[in-house]
């Protein structure tokens, strides 16, 4: 089988390199907080992902910044189904990604139309997430975090961070295969439990992470490890984050998680010219 006959087993078509946009319905996240919490501004931005080219769109109800508190899980769903309604209603050619960790959410959510669960503790803080990933079988992205999103960041350590995630997927991996499931995209977790220099290090080495053989997803798209790099704010890390996208695609990855679609595409386009 050829890998990319084996990467579409995912139900995702991976023959190339795709783009999932961001659509944060909280008031709290760390560059878009509140931009998109009215029903206008909602379908305005769900239209403005599809026609600059993404294949997916990622909604995320809860912030899950470096210090934030999640939301209650009612107000996760509230916020949610809704908008699953109107992305099913507007723009049906959208894959549906669900930011959650937890398993109910998850579930309620493909009952009501979505179709991949992107969960950033990869079952560490829900442990009924991967019985319920596997009874759904939708595709599943599973994130590296150390610790959580109030803890992530106070002086994370590794001794060796690549080998480490390797690790810590290969586990997890083992896991799933275990009650049946093997729709996984895993994500190394750029800014969740890093320093500057470890995001730059997973970086440099993102394609020993093509040996664990599945779909990479990288989302990198405006954090601090670009902005806090280059001295600017996060309204003003587009051009870094494409450099780091470009970087990515080249290192292999498969989906690039962005706010900005459009500048994304484009360094899909120019990456899959010169190849």
């Amino acid at each position: 089988m050829s890998k990319v006959k084996k990467e579409m087993s995912n139900s995702i078509d991976f023959s190339t390199p795709i783009v999932m946009g961001i659509l944060n319905i909280t008031t709290d996240s760390f560059y878009d907080g509140g931009k998109f919490i009215t029903k206008d501004k909602i379908e305005k931005q769900i239209k403005k992902i599809e026609q600059e080219g993404a294949k997916i769109i990622d909604i995320g109800a809860s912030s899950s910044r470096p210090g934030s508190i999640p939301v209650s899980e009612k107000t996760e769903l509230d916020r949610l189904i809704p908008t699953i309604e109107i992305i099913k209603k507007i723009t049906p050619n959208l894959k549906i990604s669900i930011d959650t960790f937890r398993s109910k959410v998850a579930r309620e959510c493909i009952k009501n139309g979505a179709d991949i669960i992107n969960d950033i503790s990869a079952g560490e803080l829900d442990k009924n997430m991967f019985e319920t990933i596997a009874e759904l079988n939708v595709p599943y992205i599973m994130m590296h975090m150390k610790g959580d999103s109030l803890t992530m960041q106070n002086n994370p350590v590794y001794e060796n961070i690549i080998s480490e995630i390797i690790m810590f997927f290969d586990e997890k991996i083992q896991k799933l295969k275990s009650i049946g499931f093997n729709k996984i995209i895993i994500d190394p977790g750029f800014g969740f439990g890093k320093t500057l220099e470890h995001n730059y290090e997973i970086l440099k080495n993102l394609s020993e992470f093509k040996k664990i053989n599945l779909p990479i997803l990288v989302g990198a798209s405006r954090k601090s490890m670009i902005y806090n790099l280059l001295n600017v704010s996060a309204n003003k890390a587009l051009n870094g984050t494409s450099v780091v996208n470009t970087i990515s695609l080249i290192k292999g990855a498969k989906i690039l998680r962005v706010h900005d679609v459009n500048e994304a595409v484009e360094c899909i386009k120019i990456i899959n010219q010169i190849k």
